[in-house]
């Protein structure tokens, strides 16, 4: 009888054992299916949501059905002037490589994709000197030596660098535009190629608006850097140019403006401080050497300026003029003016409901409404043209009267904004300007300029 009891219990905890067995693998079976389905529905989602997939995780344990379920490396390259890519989970950046390592393996073809983030793409010399950078899921990623919680923004600030409008026009602005595309509200680490030490000193204060870590120099760093995600490349809406309707969440330069105000516009030294104002303030951003547009009677410019009622500053910046010192002095005037140039870029530093005049050059009137005239009056300011004559060009005393180059220069330009063509109007050109136009044009800028001040002061 005992034998039986004995013989009957061990069948009944075997067969008890068995359905739990089996019962712990279809619950185990039904938990992974519910997490791989929940995966796959939170990754279906628009490209800006893709780019903005970020968030502090551990690469190391994040799960692999994350990976799966989305592309892990994007790139959009419909753009003319840019191409933007991005990493949609964890990497390892290896700067010695220039190579950004998906971290978790996929069990599709490994992909690789190349990009130089400069927003110049359609010029074929200034893209070949910006460093192009590999992200690929192929290899094994290297092991991590720094780890970042917040997403890598990476670009270049080779190019044009070293040109104060292009530093704005190629850097700044389409870092303004990306940053509110890609991380509204978010933080991230910049990583720069070419971000040389004088580039820091001078827009370090600038660069950390945009965020407070510590910059990757990709030329000199060899550190791996571990990221929850990177982008790769900056977006431009063209020169100097903000469009609100290409932004999720809609900015316009009056944002970048404010950007540049709270960077520059606070605690500057108190020599800086400008006395009050008895008449309005006309800032002359002067030219000299060999780079051309020099205005050739500024000594008599000036006084016609000074004897129509304006307090005049001339300015001529370089690349040691501190941003804080130039932000003080242009931020208090009341109006500006000067010919056609990168110096021209200070009027992002105007207040709105200012004046600011540019004086265009022959055979410059479509750049010079591109890069600054369009970007002014979307700034809100009193913009004036004064568009030189022939007799007011040194032009005159090189080519005959019925040369195309004073005749005609836009049927010259049809063929294309050429360097030959850009050398004759932008660097072989200084101006001599008619002081009895030049005067009655001053009178309409010191009216609007007499008027800003008393109501702004």
């Amino acid at each position: 009888m005992k034998k039986i009891v004995s013989k009957t219990t061990a069948i009944i905890c075997i067969v008890f054992f068995i359905i739990f067995f089996v019962f712990q693998i279809n619950l185990s079976s039904i938990c992974r299916l519910h997490a791989l389905n929940s995966s796959k529905s939170d990754h279906q989602d628009t490209k800006f949501q893709e780019l903005n997939s970020v968030g502090p995780q551990d690469p190391q344990s994040a799960p692999r059905d994350h990976f799966a379920s989305v592309n892990p490396i994007t790139c959009d390259r419909s753009h003319r002037n840019y191409d933007i890519c991005s990493i949609n989970s964890p990497t390892v950046l290896d700067p010695t490589m220039s190579t950004f390592y998906v971290v978790a393996p996929t069990n599709s073809t490994p992909l690789l994709e190349k990009v130089r983030p400069y927003p110049r793409k359609s010029e074929n010399f200034t893209m070949d000197q910006i460093k192009e950078i590999t992200l690929t899921s192929g290899p094994l990623s290297p092991a991590c030596k720094v780890q970042h919680n917040v997403p890598a923004l990476v670009f270049s600030a080779g190019g044009y660098t070293g040109n104060f409008f292009h530093e704005f026009n190629d850097g700044f602005i389409p870092l303004f535009i990306t940053v509110s595309s890609i991380f509204p509200d978010q933080d991230f680490v910049l990583v720069i190629s070419k971000s040389r030490n004088w580039w820091i000193n001078k827009y370090g204060n600038l660069l950390h608006s945009f965020s407070k870590h510590p910059i990757i120099n990709l030329d000199n760093d060899t550190a791996t850097h571990c990221f929850p995600s990177a982008s790769l490349g900056l977006i431009s809406h063209g020169f100097m140019t903000i469009d609100p309707k290409l932004i999720p969440n809609p900015k316009t330069i009056l944002h970048f403006h404010a950007l540049l105000g709270k960077t520059y516009g606070q605690n500057h030294p108190p020599s800086m401080a400008m006395p009050p104002k008895t008449r309005p303030r006309l800032v002359l951003a002067s030219r000299s050497g060999g780079g051309g547009r020099v205005i050739l009677n500024q000594a008599e410019v000036e006084k016609v300026a000074e004897e129509m009622g304006f307090e005049v500053i001339a300015f001529e910046p370089n690349s040691q003029t501190p941003l804080h010192e130039a932000y003080a002095l242009i931020h208090s005037s009341h109006a500006m003016v000067g010919v056609h140039g990168a110096a021209l870029t200070h009027s992002l530093f105007l207040r709105p409901g200012s004046v600011f005049i540019q004086v265009v050059p022959i055979g410059s009137e479509w750049v010079s409404e591109a890069c600054f005239g369009k970007p002014a009056k979307d700034m809100g300011l009193e913009y004036m043209e004064y568009k030189i004559g022939v007799e007011e060009s040194s032009l005159v005393e090189k080519y005959e009267k019925d040369d195309m180059v004073l005749k005609d220069p836009m049927a010259l330009q049809k063929k294309g904004w050429s360097q030959e063509i850009m050398d004759i109007y932008l660097k072989e050109q200084n101006v001599k300007l008619d002081l009895i136009r030049f005067r009655k044009f001053l009178k309409k800028a010191y009216e609007k300029a007499k008027s800003f001040m008393d109501k702004e002061g």
